[in-house]
């Protein structure tokens, strides 16, 4: 599958959008839309690609990952998946959003499909597989394509660097653990599309991250 990179301006997040491209069916994860701009965007880019979305998926409940999520099933009619263990988070989008002063953009996230742990989301032709990887926040996941080689990493991991685990639920050594056992097992040369920032590998990581020696 092929990996469409959106990064939206408020909290400089990268949404991803994953096309099969034999089917051009598509997913869209973690919608960072906060805008009639940034949501005309992702509207333009599914219909002139003559996409069909089929997932919206959410690597965490954090805020930045999900403001977009409300407008997103709203546009493609599409289902909201994430972890359950984060659903707390959905269920205070509006406390996180105060942090930012604009709870007036933001409802309440409900999960309308758990995902759990070796879990496979079916787009089209092509598959993703759920990782477990909690420690930036309990219901943290990644989505692996072994086919075509990446992983969209969430904010677990980063080039050079991992995620913050002082915010609710976060935990340091949970996301140590949950890194090296889940993601730095995977082959070297996988392409990791991390939450924020730029695409790295695993390989990469594994040789230079300092906070993974």
């Amino acid at each position: 599958m092929k990996v469409a990179k959106f990064e939206f301006s408020l909290f400089g997040i990268n949404t991803y959008v994953v096309v099969d491209e034999a089917t051009r069916k598509c997913a869209i994860i973690d919608p960072g839309m906060i805008n009639r701009e940034e949501e005309d965007a992702m509207k333009k880019f599914v219909i002139s690609n003559n996409l069909t979305v089929t997932h919206i998926i959410n690597t965490h409940l954090h805020i930045d990952h999900a403001i977009g999520n409300i407008k997103a099933a709203e546009l493609f009619d599409a289902p909201i998946s994430a972890h359950k263990d984060d659903e707390f988070l959905g269920e205070r989008m509006k406390q996180q959003a105060q942090m930012f002063g604009i709870s007036e953009k933001v409802a309440e996230v409900s999960i309308n499909s758990y995902l759990t742990d070796g879990d496979i989301i079916k787009i089209g032709e092509g598959e993703l597989t759920v990782l477990h990887v909690p420690g930036h926040s309990p219901g943290g996941i990644a989505l692996y394509d072994k086919k075509d080689g990446f992983v969209i990493s969430g904010d677990s991991l980063f080039a050079g660097s991992i995620g913050r685990t002082d915010l609710p639920g976060g935990d340091m050594t949970t996301l140590l653990n949950s890194v090296k056992s889940k993601l730095l097992t995977l082959p070297d040369s996988t392409i990791v599309y991390p939450g924020h920032g730029p695409a790295t590998t695993i390989g990469r990581e594994r040789s230079s991250n300092p906070f993974l020696r």
